[in-house]
Protein backbone atom coordinates (compact mmCIF):
# COMPACT_ATOMS: atom_id res chain seq x y z
CA UNK A 1 0.00 0.00 0.00
CA UNK A 2 1.17 3.76 -0.72
CA UNK A 3 -0.49 5.12 2.60
CA UNK A 4 1.01 3.58 5.69
CA UNK A 5 -2.46 4.63 7.52
CA UNK A 6 -5.99 5.86 7.12
CA UNK A 7 -4.79 8.70 9.18
CA UNK A 8 -2.06 9.44 7.16
CA UNK A 9 -3.60 9.33 4.08
CA UNK A 10 -6.24 11.92 5.56
CA UNK A 11 -3.84 14.15 6.71
CA UNK A 12 -2.29 14.33 3.09
CA UNK A 13 -6.05 14.90 1.64
CA UNK A 14 -6.89 17.55 4.33
CA UNK A 15 -3.76 19.56 2.67
CA UNK A 16 -4.43 18.54 -0.72
CA UNK A 17 -8.16 20.07 -0.23
CA UNK A 18 -6.78 23.19 1.57
CA UNK A 19 -4.58 23.87 -1.21
CA UNK A 20 -7.00 23.26 -4.04
CA UNK A 21 -9.94 25.58 -2.34
CA UNK A 22 -7.14 28.34 -1.81
CA UNK A 23 -6.62 28.57 -5.78
CA UNK A 24 -9.89 29.93 -5.69
CA UNK A 25 -10.97 28.38 -9.38
CA UNK A 26 -13.87 26.89 -10.69
CA UNK A 27 -12.89 23.19 -11.34
CA UNK A 28 -14.66 19.96 -12.00
CA UNK A 29 -13.49 16.67 -10.96
CA UNK A 30 -14.05 13.28 -12.27
CA UNK A 31 -13.22 9.78 -11.13
CA UNK A 32 -11.52 7.44 -14.42
CA UNK A 33 -11.90 3.59 -14.14
CA UNK A 34 -8.32 1.89 -15.95
CA UNK A 35 -7.32 -1.31 -16.23
CA UNK A 36 -3.92 0.32 -13.60
CA UNK A 37 -6.62 1.85 -11.19
CA UNK A 38 -9.05 4.53 -10.12
CA UNK A 39 -7.76 7.52 -11.52
CA UNK A 40 -8.79 10.85 -10.37
CA UNK A 41 -8.87 14.38 -12.87
CA UNK A 42 -9.03 17.98 -12.14
CA UNK A 43 -10.54 19.93 -15.25
CA UNK A 44 -10.42 23.60 -15.04
CA UNK A 45 -11.38 25.91 -18.11
CA UNK A 46 -13.77 25.61 -21.02
CA UNK A 47 -14.10 22.61 -22.88
CA UNK A 48 -14.35 24.01 -26.23
CA UNK A 49 -11.17 25.41 -25.64
CA UNK A 50 -7.95 22.75 -26.68
CA UNK A 51 -7.23 20.20 -24.71
CA UNK A 52 -3.95 20.11 -22.11
CA UNK A 53 -3.15 17.53 -19.64
CA UNK A 54 -0.87 18.46 -16.47
CA UNK A 55 1.09 15.88 -15.06
CA UNK A 56 2.92 16.24 -11.37
CA UNK A 57 5.71 14.91 -10.40
CA UNK A 58 6.98 12.46 -7.48
CA UNK A 59 5.34 13.76 -4.27
CA UNK A 60 2.85 15.99 -5.60
CA UNK A 61 -0.83 16.43 -6.89
CA UNK A 62 -2.97 18.34 -9.37
CA UNK A 63 -3.55 21.24 -7.17
CA UNK A 64 -0.09 21.93 -6.76
CA UNK A 65 0.55 21.79 -10.62
CA UNK A 66 -2.54 23.96 -11.67
CA UNK A 67 -0.89 26.30 -8.76
CA UNK A 68 1.55 26.91 -11.06
CA UNK A 69 0.10 27.21 -13.88
CA UNK A 70 -2.71 29.50 -13.14
CA UNK A 71 -3.49 30.72 -16.62
CA UNK A 72 -3.09 27.98 -19.21
CA UNK A 73 -7.03 27.36 -18.98
CA UNK A 74 -7.07 31.23 -20.85
CA UNK A 75 -5.94 29.20 -23.70
CA UNK A 76 -6.77 25.83 -23.24
CA UNK A 77 -9.03 23.18 -21.07
CA UNK A 78 -6.79 21.93 -18.62
CA UNK A 79 -7.06 18.86 -17.18
CA UNK A 80 -4.86 18.14 -14.14
CA UNK A 81 -3.84 14.39 -13.18
CA UNK A 82 -3.40 12.89 -10.01
CA UNK A 83 -0.84 10.50 -10.72
CA UNK A 84 -1.13 6.44 -9.67
CA UNK A 85 0.81 5.62 -6.23
CA UNK A 86 1.26 9.91 -5.33
CA UNK A 87 -0.22 11.94 -2.43
CA UNK A 88 -3.57 12.05 -3.93
CA UNK A 89 -6.88 10.92 -4.97
CA UNK A 90 -6.29 8.22 -7.48
CA UNK A 91 -5.68 4.57 -6.45
CA UNK A 92 -2.17 3.50 -4.61
CA UNK A 93 -1.16 1.20 -7.02
CA UNK A 94 2.45 1.95 -8.79
CA UNK A 95 3.30 0.88 -11.51
CA UNK A 96 6.91 -0.39 -13.17
CA UNK A 97 8.85 2.49 -14.68
CA UNK A 98 10.77 0.41 -16.67
CA UNK A 99 7.46 -0.86 -18.60
CA UNK A 100 5.39 1.10 -20.48
CA UNK A 101 2.78 0.73 -17.97
CA UNK A 102 2.78 4.68 -17.39
CA UNK A 103 1.93 5.71 -20.84
CA UNK A 104 -0.56 2.78 -21.23
CA UNK A 105 -2.60 4.28 -18.45
CA UNK A 106 -1.92 8.00 -19.54
CA UNK A 107 -3.46 6.80 -22.42
CA UNK A 108 -6.55 4.99 -21.37
CA UNK A 109 -7.14 7.96 -19.25
CA UNK A 110 -6.84 10.63 -22.40
CA UNK A 111 -9.01 8.41 -24.61
CA UNK A 112 -11.87 8.14 -21.71
CA UNK A 113 -11.87 11.80 -21.24
CA UNK A 114 -12.99 11.56 -24.57
CA UNK A 115 -10.14 14.26 -25.98
CA UNK A 116 -7.85 14.37 -28.44
CA UNK A 117 -4.86 16.54 -30.39
CA UNK A 118 -3.83 16.84 -26.31
CA UNK A 119 -0.91 19.27 -25.54
CA UNK A 120 0.86 17.14 -22.41
CA UNK A 121 2.67 19.01 -19.75
CA UNK A 122 4.81 16.79 -17.75
CA UNK A 123 6.76 17.91 -14.86
CA UNK A 124 9.63 15.89 -13.69
CA UNK A 125 7.64 11.86 -12.90
CA UNK A 126 5.03 13.65 -14.92
CA UNK A 127 8.34 14.20 -18.27
CA UNK A 128 8.49 10.40 -17.81
CA UNK A 129 5.32 9.55 -17.99
CA UNK A 130 4.62 11.63 -21.12
CA UNK A 131 7.49 9.99 -22.81
CA UNK A 132 6.25 6.53 -21.83
CA UNK A 133 3.12 7.85 -23.84
CA UNK A 134 4.87 9.00 -26.43
CA UNK A 135 6.55 5.31 -26.80
CA UNK A 136 3.05 3.57 -26.15
CA UNK A 137 1.14 5.54 -28.69
CA UNK A 138 1.12 9.22 -30.55
CA UNK A 139 -2.11 8.94 -31.68
CA UNK A 140 -3.89 11.46 -28.91
CA UNK A 141 -0.90 13.65 -28.45
CA UNK A 142 -0.47 17.13 -30.60
CA UNK A 143 2.95 18.52 -28.38
CA UNK A 144 4.20 17.48 -25.49
CA UNK A 145 6.81 20.28 -22.89
CA UNK A 146 8.81 18.16 -20.81
CA UNK A 147 10.38 20.30 -17.42
CA UNK A 148 13.09 18.95 -15.62
CA UNK A 149 11.54 15.44 -16.83
CA UNK A 150 12.57 12.31 -15.74
CA UNK A 151 14.30 9.45 -18.19
CA UNK A 152 16.31 11.49 -20.21
CA UNK A 153 19.80 11.66 -17.98
CA UNK A 154 20.57 11.12 -14.40
CA UNK A 155 22.80 12.98 -12.44
CA UNK A 156 25.54 11.65 -10.25
CA UNK A 157 24.40 9.00 -8.04
CA UNK A 158 27.13 9.75 -5.29
CA UNK A 159 26.12 13.64 -5.05
CA UNK A 160 22.63 12.50 -5.42
CA UNK A 161 22.99 10.61 -1.92
CA UNK A 162 24.73 12.73 0.16
CA UNK A 163 22.64 15.68 -0.76
CA UNK A 164 19.48 13.82 -0.38
CA UNK A 165 18.72 10.77 0.01
CA UNK A 166 20.53 10.45 3.65
CA UNK A 167 19.04 14.06 4.87
CA UNK A 168 15.34 12.24 3.52
CA UNK A 169 16.01 9.15 5.27
CA UNK A 170 17.41 10.81 8.46
CA UNK A 171 13.58 12.56 8.22
CA UNK A 172 11.85 10.08 7.93
CA UNK A 173 13.61 7.99 10.96
CA UNK A 174 13.81 11.44 13.21
CA UNK A 175 10.61 13.95 11.89
CA UNK A 176 13.19 16.39 12.22
CA UNK A 177 12.70 19.62 10.68
CA UNK A 178 16.24 20.45 9.73
CA UNK A 179 16.43 17.06 7.36
CA UNK A 180 13.18 17.88 5.53
CA UNK A 181 14.46 21.58 4.86
CA UNK A 182 17.90 20.55 3.65
CA UNK A 183 16.31 18.21 0.68
CA UNK A 184 13.94 20.94 -0.10
CA UNK A 185 16.99 23.09 -0.33
CA UNK A 186 18.43 21.07 -2.86
CA UNK A 187 15.21 20.41 -4.85
CA UNK A 188 13.76 23.36 -4.46
CA UNK A 189 14.72 27.43 -6.27
CA UNK A 190 11.96 28.56 -3.34
CA UNK A 191 9.42 27.27 -1.78
CA UNK A 192 6.72 28.04 1.34
CA UNK A 193 5.53 26.84 4.41
CA UNK A 194 2.84 25.23 2.66
CA UNK A 195 5.30 23.11 0.08
CA UNK A 196 7.61 21.97 3.71
CA UNK A 197 4.05 20.54 5.22
CA UNK A 198 2.94 18.71 2.33
CA UNK A 199 6.40 16.92 1.61
CA UNK A 200 6.82 16.43 5.35
CA UNK A 201 3.21 14.36 5.82
CA UNK A 202 3.79 12.69 2.57
CA UNK A 203 7.62 11.51 3.52
CA UNK A 204 6.26 10.39 6.75
CA UNK A 205 2.94 8.23 5.73
CA UNK A 206 3.32 7.25 2.53
CA UNK A 207 5.85 4.48 1.36
CA UNK A 208 7.92 6.38 -1.60
CA UNK A 209 9.25 4.58 -4.50
CA UNK A 210 13.51 5.08 -4.09
CA UNK A 211 14.01 2.84 -7.03
CA UNK A 212 16.79 3.54 -9.83
CA UNK A 213 14.81 5.61 -12.23
CA UNK A 214 15.44 4.37 -15.49
CA UNK A 215 16.40 6.24 -19.30
CA UNK A 216 15.34 6.05 -22.46
CA UNK A 217 16.98 3.79 -25.15
CA UNK A 218 17.95 5.92 -28.05
CA UNK A 219 16.13 3.58 -30.45
CA UNK A 220 13.14 4.62 -29.05
CA UNK A 221 13.40 7.98 -28.46
CA UNK A 222 14.68 8.39 -32.29
CA UNK A 223 11.27 6.75 -33.08
CA UNK A 224 9.27 9.85 -31.45
CA UNK A 225 8.04 12.32 -34.00
CA UNK A 226 5.43 14.18 -32.17
CA UNK A 227 7.33 17.94 -31.10
CA UNK A 228 8.68 18.01 -27.58
CA UNK A 229 9.79 21.46 -26.26
CA UNK A 230 12.29 20.80 -23.17
CA UNK A 231 12.66 22.93 -20.10
CA UNK A 232 16.35 22.14 -18.35
CA UNK A 233 17.09 23.73 -15.11
CA UNK A 234 20.93 24.58 -14.66
CA UNK A 235 21.37 23.52 -11.09
CA UNK A 236 19.21 20.28 -10.50
CA UNK A 237 21.29 17.88 -9.04
CA UNK A 238 19.08 14.98 -10.22
CA UNK A 239 18.62 15.83 -13.92
CA UNK A 240 21.51 17.65 -15.10
CA UNK A 241 20.19 20.68 -17.46
CA UNK A 242 23.29 21.06 -19.74
CA UNK A 243 23.07 17.18 -20.03
CA UNK A 244 20.23 16.77 -20.08
CA UNK A 245 19.99 19.24 -23.42
CA UNK A 246 23.49 17.61 -24.72
CA UNK A 247 21.39 14.01 -24.83
CA UNK A 248 18.14 15.66 -26.34
CA UNK A 249 19.75 17.23 -28.73
CA UNK A 250 21.23 13.86 -29.69
CA UNK A 251 18.32 11.22 -29.30
CA UNK A 252 15.00 13.14 -30.09
CA UNK A 253 14.69 14.16 -33.72
CA UNK A 254 11.34 15.96 -33.09
CA UNK A 255 13.23 17.92 -30.84
CA UNK A 256 11.44 21.12 -31.14
CA UNK A 257 13.01 23.83 -28.31
CA UNK A 258 15.54 23.83 -25.55
CA UNK A 259 15.19 26.39 -22.89
CA UNK A 260 18.00 26.01 -20.42
CA UNK A 261 16.20 27.94 -16.71
CA UNK A 262 19.30 29.59 -15.43
CA UNK A 263 20.40 29.12 -11.40
CA UNK A 264 16.89 26.63 -11.39
CA UNK A 265 17.19 23.43 -9.12
CA UNK A 266 14.86 20.88 -9.87
CA UNK A 267 11.46 22.84 -8.85
CA UNK A 268 11.51 25.89 -10.65
CA UNK A 269 10.41 29.03 -8.94
CA UNK A 270 7.56 30.87 -9.94
CA UNK A 271 9.27 33.43 -12.14
CA UNK A 272 10.80 30.49 -14.16
CA UNK A 273 6.99 28.64 -13.92
CA UNK A 274 5.51 31.85 -15.36
CA UNK A 275 8.03 32.41 -18.37
CA UNK A 276 6.97 28.41 -19.01
CA UNK A 277 3.50 29.07 -19.37
CA UNK A 278 3.97 32.16 -21.37
CA UNK A 279 6.18 30.12 -23.94
CA UNK A 280 3.21 27.77 -23.74
CA UNK A 281 0.34 29.74 -24.27
CA UNK A 282 2.09 31.59 -27.34
CA UNK A 283 1.95 28.09 -28.76
CA UNK A 284 -1.87 28.68 -29.14
CA UNK A 285 -2.29 31.39 -30.75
Amino acid sequence: MFFKSKEGKEKILNLYHQKLNGLSIDYSEKLIDTKFGITNVIRVGNTNLPPLVLIHGTGGCAPLILESFPNLSSKYCVYAIDVLAQPNKSAEQKLDMKSLDYGQWLLEVIIKLRIKDVTLVGFSFGGLISLKALEFSEISIKEVFLIAPVYIVNGNPFLGLIKMFIPLKKFIKTNDQHYIKKVMDVLFSEYDDFAVAYMSITFQNCNMDFSSLPVIAKKFAQQIKTPITIFACENDIIFPGKKMIRRAKKIFPSLKETILLSRSKHVPNATNFNKIEKIILNKNK
